[in-house]
C-alpha cells in the first residue's frame, strides 16, 4: 500500500488535529474557533493566499504549484460543522460542548486536507494552483452553496471539484466511487390536514384528522412502491406526525412531515406531482382537506465520468486496485457537495471507516487509521491532475 512516507511521519500530528476539532464541535455556519485553527495552520504551512469569510465562515487557501504553465485550479473540499447530537463514545477527547458532536466524520475530513496542505505547501510537485476549501454547514445548511454565492468558482477560477467522504461499514482504507449519482437529492414535503375537531367520546359529530393521517401515511408508501419503476432508486419516509393537545380532545388539525430521496431528476418530479395529486384528494375522501407544501434541498451528487475514472485511477494507486470499488452503490444520503458538481466536473469518494458505528449516532468516531490513506489520495489527486511536464 503506497502511503507517501512523509505523510505517515505526520500521521500522529494529524490526529492530533482531529482530535481537537471532535473535541470542540461547532454547528452549522458558527464554526468560528474550527475555522481559525483551520486559517492558522494553512497560513503556516505556507500557503499563497489565504482567504476567510467565504460563504459567511468558510475558508479557502491556494497553494501554488512549482509551475503554472495550464493555468487550471483544481479544489479539494473539506466540511468543517458537527451536528446536535449528545456524545455517546466515552472517548478521552469526547465532545466539552453538550449537545455538539462530530458525529459525521468532518473532524477527520478537515484534519485530512489540512495534512495535505502541509505536504503540499512543502512540495509544490505539481503545475498550477490547489484551492483548499473549508465548507462550513454541510449538515442541512448549504455551506457549498453559500461558498459558491460569494464567488468561490470565479474568484479562484477553479476548474475542478474533488470531494471525499469517510464510510462505515467499508473496510478501513479502500474506496468507493461511481459515476453518475452517487449521493440523493433530498427533499421535504410538509402535510397539513384539516378536518373537524371535537368530544373524544363522541367521534361521529367529528372528522378526525389524525384518523386521515394515519391512512394517508400508509397511502403515501404506494407513491414509490406502485408509481416509480422498480429499478429506479427512490425513499419517501414520514418522519414526523403532529396533532391534539388532550387525551380528550379530537383535534381539528394533523400535520405530517417527511422526506424524499431520489437519484434521478425524472423520479424527483414524479414523487413531487403525484404527491400534490394524492394528499387533497385523499383527505377529500374522509371529508377533510389537505394541502402538500414540497420543498426541494439539496440535489443528487452527479460525478462527471471523466474526471470519477481520474479519481478512481488515483485512489488505486494509493491502496491497490482490489481495495477500490469504481462501481460502489449510491447512497441515499445527501450532500451539498452537489452544489459545486452542478458548477463544475468533478468527483466525490467515499473512503471506508471499517467497522465504526453509522454516520450521525452518539456512538460514532472516525478512524484515525484511514488518515495517511485519505492524505495521500489528496495529494495524489493534486500531483496527477497537474503533472508537471
Amino acid at each position: 500500500m503506497p502511503i507517501i512516507n512523509r505523510i505517515a511521519e505526520f500521521h500522529d500530528e494529524i490526529a492530533g488535529w482531529r482530535r481537537d476539532f471532535h473535541a470542540h464541535p461547532e454547528l452549522l455556519y458558527d464554526v468560528v474557533r474550527t475555522a481559525g485553527v483551520v486559517e492558522q495552520k494553512l497560513r503556516q504551512f505556507g500557503c499563497d493566499e489565504v482567504v476567510t469569510g467565504i460563504g459567511r465562515t468558510g475558508v479557502v487557501g491556494i497553494i501554488n504549484g512549482r509551475t503554472n504553465t495550464t493555468g487550471r485550479t483544481i479544489g479539494l473540499r473539506a466540511d468543517m460543522d458537527a451536528l446536535p447530537v449528545t456524545e455517546k463514545t466515552g472517548k478521552d477527547y469526547a465532545s466539552t460542548i453538550q449537545g455538539k458532536m462530530h458525529a459525521c466524520g468532518h473532524d477527520g475530513h478537515t484534519a485530512m486536507l489540512l495534512g495535505a496542505a502541509k505536504y503540499l505547501g512543502e512540495t509544490r510537485n505539481f503545475d498550477g494552483r490547489i484551492a483548499l476549501i473549508f465548507q462550513p454547514a454541510e449538515e442541512g445548511g448549504a455551506g457549498g452553496k453559500a461558498m459558491l454565492k460569494d464567488g468561490l468558482v470565479e474568484r479562484f477560477a477553479i476548474d475542478e471539484f474533488y470531494g471525499m467522504h469517510n464510510w462505515p461499514g467499508m473496510p478501513t482504507g479502500h474506496f468507493g466511487i461511481r459515476a453518475g449519482g452517487i449521493m440523493a437529492a433530498t427533499d421535504r414535503f410538509y402535510i397539513d390536514i384539516t378536518g373537524k375537531g371535537g368530544h373524544a367520546a363522541r367521534p361521529q359529530t367529528t372528522i378526525d384528522p389524525i384518523m386521515v393521517a394515519a391512512n394517508m401515511i400508509v397511502g403515501l408508501q404506494s407513491i414509490v412502491s406502485r408509481n416509480v419503476d422498480p429499478l429506479a432508486n427512490a425513499v419517501l419516509s414520514v418522519t414526523m406526525v403532529e396533532a391534539g393537545e388532550a387525551d380528550n380532545v379530537i383535534s381539528r388539525t394533523a400535520k405530517i412531515t417527511g422526506t424524499v430521496r431520489t437519484l434521478d431528476g425524472a423520479v424527483q418530479d414524479l414523487i413531487e406531482q403525484r404527491l400534490a395529486d394524492f394528499v387533497p384528494q385523499f383527505a377529500s375522501s374522509f371529508g377533510a382537506e389537505a394541502s402538500v407544501r414540497y420543498a426541494r434541498g439539496y440535489p443528487v451528487t452527479v460525478n462527471a465520468p471523466e474526471q470519477t475514472a481520474f479519481a478512481a485511477k488515483v485512489a488505486r494507486e494509493v491502496v491497490g486496485a482490489e481495495r477500490v470499488d469504481d462501481e460502489a452503490p449510491p447512497s441515499m444520503g445527501g450532500e451539498d457537495f452537489s452544489f459545486m458538481l452542478e458548477e463544475r466536473p468533478g468527483a466525490y469518494i467515499f473512503l471506508g471507516n471499517g467497522d465504526s458505528s453509522e454516520l450521525h449516532t452518539d456512538t460514532y468516531d472516525f478512524n484515525d487509521a484511514v488518515i495517511p490513506v485519505g492524505v495521500s489520495y489528496w495529494v495524489r489527486v493534486a500531483e496527477r491532475a497537474l503533472p508537471i511536464r
